[in-house]
């Protein structure tokens, strides 16, 4: 993992030395493999994975851009070609489920089909003609599952963190008040959700509205402004104004949109997950990606390696949206993740069987004299 402009404490993912407190996983556990899989307002995503001592190793992944909410915010339904086009990605979900003999899994659909008219109609048909049981999980969980796959890469340093995803069709805002912590890690850190907010727009209804092709400046604080309204409605909105002014309160970001910007920022040739994942970006920094995404024409958002034609038109409603967090309460840090809710999926799943054991203390014999 790469730290931007200066090194941290937190700068890399977890320390380096096994401490003797590292758990075991369960002989039960001992090769299961578990799934998540997130169908979203622009993705189809499935993660694969077997847990190990740190958490879990991921055996395979697909992902594929469906845009199941396209023209939602103007039909309030799902469309029969965006339907379609999930209903192909779900197939393939489907038969990597069954190749790798997985048993345990959920499956989650999120904005479009909370939203749309016929989302449980789309979920019963994905059932009758697929096998797959998708819930239709709330924000709630949304926010919480997103919380549980980031909490790695929380600074142990941190009082505080703003976590956010932005998505397709919704994003969620979560303060982690983490100043009476007492060590708390992990999926633990969900305990200390202080409080959190979905707004009701996300990457594509946003574009959509606004247009995402060819974004003037002021079309760009248009979307700005539509985002910000809504975070308004943030019951806490000026305690954590204050707890970001005591300091030590860093962002943390999961979503397209910033690792589209790290990516950026470091100039990779083709995108890198071991570059984005963990990375920290100044304010600085964040700054001048999103004035070079808004400067760069269609034409060249397609052309660059880090963005491509599938998200060309969407990265600057992205870019809006966390410019709008920005401005609300404004950090000297962002933590760049390129994890989330699929993953909070698996260690809840993992913690549920409680595939992590700790090893009983080595007990020594008592000295003393034989007779």
């Amino acid at each position: 993992m790469a730290a931007s402009g200066h090194e941290s404490p937190c700068a890399s993912g977890s320390p380096r030395h096994v401490s003797r407190d590292v758990p075991d996983v369960s002989d039960e556990a001992q090769g299961r493999l578990y799934a998540a899989l997130d169908l979203g307002t622009n993705n189809c995503r499935l993660l694969v994975a077997r847990p190990e001592q740190r958490g879990f190793r991921v055996v395979d992944a697909y992902s594929r851009i469906v845009r199941l909410g396209e023209g939602l915010g103007h039909t309030n339904r799902l469309s029969d070609a965006a339907m379609e086009r999930a209903m192909e990605a779900l197939a393939c979900c489907r038969d990597k489920l069954e190749d790798r003999g997985v048993e345990r899994f959920r499956l989650i659909a999120t904005e479009a089909c909370r939203a749309a008219e016929n989302g449980p109609q789309f979920i019963e048909r994905v059932r009758q003609e697929t096998g797959l049981a998708l819930e239709i999980a709330s924000r709630e969980t949304e926010a919480r599952l997103a919380v549980a796959g980031c909490a790695s890469l929380v600074c142990p340093d941190a009082n505080g963190v703003v976590l956010f995803d932005i998505g397709g069709g919704s994003s969620e805002i979560v303060w982690l008040d983490l100043r009476n912590r007492c060590g708390a890690r992990g999926v633990a850190l969900t305990r200390f959700i202080r409080a959190w907010i979905s707004l009701p727009v996300g990457v594509v209804n946003l574009a959509e509205r606004h247009g995402g092709r060819h974004v003037t400046a002021d079309t760009f604080e248009a979307m700005v402004n539509d985002a910000r309204a809504h975070l308004e409605a943030f019951t806490l909105g000026r305690e954590l104004s204050a707890a970001i002014c005591d300091g030590k309160v860093h962002m943390l970001g999961t979503s397209g949109t910033v690792t589209t910007l790290a990516g950026v920022h470091f100039g990779l040739k083709r995108y890198d997950r071991r570059r984005v994942d963990g990375a920290w970006m100044d304010n600085e920094d964040v700054t001048a990606m999103i004035e070079r995404l808004r400067a760069m024409p269609y034409e060249e958002r397609v052309d660059n390696p880090c963005i491509g034609a599938d998200r060309a038109d969407l990265v600057l409603a992205g870019c809006a949206i966390l410019e709008a967090i920005r401005r609300r309460w404004p950090c000297q840090r962002l933590r760049v993740a390129d994890r989330g809710l699929r993953e909070g999926i698996l260690m809840e799943l993992m913690a549920a069987d409680n595939v992590w054991r700790r090893k009983p203390p080595h007990r020594q014999r008592p000295r003393g004299r034989t007779r």
